[in-house]
C-alpha cells in the first residue's frame, strides 16, 4: 500500500489489528473485532473512526460566502459563526458532484472564515472545480487536508468520551454546530455532526497532535464500552440511518430531488444546476430513493436489479444486515409511482427473486433526549 495516501493513525490502526484497505486512495481499516462488534459498541456506547480522509477545504475573503452561495445548492453566505449546513456541489444538469458541510467559524480574533468538508474520493475533483471558478479576488481557498487529521467519536457515551479534550462544553453545542478549541495547546476544531445516526462530535486536529489525541480518545474506549471501529460498521450505521453515501446513492447522474434532499436544496438563491433541479421538481417522473426491507435472510447488494412482475423498475444502491433492527435493509432507486412505503417489490439476488417491501427512512432513529 506503499502508493496510497495515510492518516496520521495510520500505524496505530495496523499495530491494533486493522485491517487495512484501499478506500478513494487512502489506507484505511475495514475493521478491528468484527463489524457487528463495532456497530453495536457504537450504538450502545462509544465509537472511535478515523475519518481523516475526509477533505477538509477553508475559505478566506470577503467574498468566500457570495462564492460559496454560487457553487451550492444552500445559501451559506447568511450562516452565523458557529453553523454547519449540509449542501450540495451540482452540474449545470443537477447531477450531484458531491455532498458536503459548510462550516462558518471564527478565529480567536473574530474573524469570520468558512471550512468545507468534503468525501475523500472528490477530494480533487470538487478542488478543480473550486479552483476554476474562484474570483480573481476577495477569496483564498485552501487545502488542508494533509495538514490535519479529523477524528470522529459516535454514540450515546461520546461526549463523556471526548469532553475532557476540548475546552468548550460539548453538551452545550447544537446539532450541525461548530467552533475552534484549543487541543493539546494547539488550535483545533470540534464540531457535531455526525454520519451514524448517533450523538457524538467530531475533532479536527493538526497532523502533528493527531496522534497523542487518538490515543487518548482510544485509551478511554475501554471504561465506557466502546471500540476503535473501521469503515465497515460506518457503512452499516449511516445505513440504518439512512444517510446517502456518493458513489451509492449520490453521483453525477443523480440529482438532490431524486436523492429526497430537497432540504439540502434552497431555491432563493442562484447557483450552479438550479434551473435543472427546479425543473426536476416541477417533472416529478424520475426514479426516487427508497427504503426496502426484505423478507428473508438474504441481503441485497449494490447493482442488483428490483422488479415489480416482469418489468425491472429499479436498483439497490446499498444493501447490508443491520445489526440494530436483526433485519436485512436497502437503499435504492425506483419509479416514482412505486415509492409509497407498503409498496411490495421484487429484488433479483443471483438470479433468484425475492421480497421485498419499500419502508419510510430512516431505518433507525436515536432516542433524543428531551
Amino acid at each position: 500500500m506503499t502508493s496510497l495516501l495515510k492518516t496520521p493513525m495510520h500505524d496505530w490502526h495496523a499495530a491494533h489489528d486493522g485491517r487495512m484497505v484501499d478506500f478513494t486512495g487512502w489506507s484505511m481499516p475495514v475493521q478491528y473485532s468484527s463489524i457487528i462488534d463495532e456497530h453495536n459498541a457504537t450504538r450502545n456506547a462509544a465509537g472511535l473512526f478515523d475519518v481523516s480522509h475526509m477533505a477538509r477545504f477553508r475559505f478566506d475573503g470577503d467574498q468566500a460566502g457570495p462564492f460559496l452561495d454560487s457553487i451550492v445548492t444552500r445559501r451559506v453566505e447568511n450562516l452565523k459563526a458557529g453553523q454547519i449546513r449540509y449542501a450540495m456541489v451540482t452540474k449545470e444538469d443537477g447531477g450531484n458532484l458531491d455532498d458536503i458541510l459548510v462550516y462558518r467559524l471564527a478565529d480567536a480574533q473574530g474573524q469570520l472564515y468558512y471550512w468545507v468538508v468534503v468525501n475523500a474520493g472528490n477530494r480533487e475533483k470538487i478542488a478543480s472545480w473550486i479552483r476554476e471558478r474562484l474570483p480573481e479576488s476577495g477569496v483564498t481557498f485552501t487545502d488542508l487536508t494533509l495538514e490535519t487529521a479529523m477524528i470522529a467519536v459516535q454514540g450515546p457515551k461520546a461526549i463523556e468520551l471526548a469532553q475532557p479534550l476540548v475546552d468548550v462544553t460539548l453538551s452545550e453545542m447544537k446539532y450541525y454546530s461548530g467552533c475552534e478549541t484549543q487541543i493539546l495547546g494547539q488550535q483545533s476544531w470540534v464540531s457535531r455532526t455526525g454520519y451514524t445516526g448517533e450523538d457524538g462530535c467530531e475533532i479536527t486536529v493538526p497532523a502533528e497532535i493527531a496522534v497523542e489525541v487518538w490515543r487518548t480518545l482510544a485509551d478511554g474506549l475501554a471504561a465506557i464500552g466502546g471500540l476503535p471501529c473501521g469503515l465497515g460498521c460506518r457503512d452499516t450505521l449511516r445505513l440504518e440511518a439512512a444517510m446517502p453515501l456518493y458513489g451509492h446513492e449520490l453521483s453525477e447522474q443523480i440529482n438532490p430531488i431524486q436523492a429526497d434532499l430537497k432540504f439540502a436544496v434552497s431555491m432563493d438563491h442562484e447557483f450552479i444546476g438550479k434551473a435543472a433541479i427546479s425543473a426536476s421538481i416541477e417533472d416529478g417522473k424520475q426514479m426516487k430513493r427508497v427504503g426496502l426491507q426484505m423478507q428473508g435472510r438474504r441481503a441485497a447488494r449494490e447493482h442488483y436489479t428490483i422488479h415489480l412482475g416482469d418489468q425491472q423498475v429499479g436498483e439497490v444502491t446499498s444493501g447490508s444486515f443491520s445489526p440494530t433492527l436483526d433485519i436485512n435493509i436497502a437503499m435504492g432507486y425506483v419509479q416514482p409511482e412505486l415509492a409509497e412505503p407498503g409498496t411490495e417489490l421484487e429484488i433479483d439476488i443471483r438470479g433468484k427473486r425475492h421480497l421485498a417491501t419499500v419502508v419510510a427512512l430512516p431505518f433507525y432513529s436515536r432516542k433524543r433526549k428531551t
